[in-house]
């Protein structure tokens, strides 16, 4: 999976669904670049277009359970694999805390 089908994914899970200008707006894309992210992710059956409830005309891309499990499954590995990585330092117990304070702030800004 690309970074960017991943920043997809990830803003759906944090802010549900979005329309595909609103997605290529927020990751700073072309809507045809997003239009073929979004396609992909469609295909793999992670994410799903549904008719705008206010305007029918309109699209919305909604994340799947298949989706919001792939999301958390990369978040975990990617915790798990800070964790071993920083049991082989040396660092104190506050350093330890300050780097998971910056992990989870690094986290929030990714899913923005």
């Amino acid at each position: 999976m690309s970074d960017a089908q991943f920043a997809v994914l990830a803003t759906l899970r944090a802010h549900g669904r979005a329309t595909l200008g609103s997605l290529a707006e927020r990751e700073h894309v072309s809507a045809p670049s997003m239009n073929r992210t979004v396609n992909c992710l469609e295909e793999s059956g992670l994410v799903v277009r549904v008719p705008d409830e206010d305007d029918r005309r309109r699209v919305q891309i909604d994340i799947t359970p298949e989706g919001n499990a792939v999301v958390a499954d990369t978040i975990s590995r990617r915790d798990t694999a800070l964790a071993v990585a920083l049991a082989g330092l040396d660092f104190t117990e506050d350093e330890l805390q300050t780097l998971r304070d910056a992990s989870a702030l690094m986290r929030k800004v990714a899913e923005r």
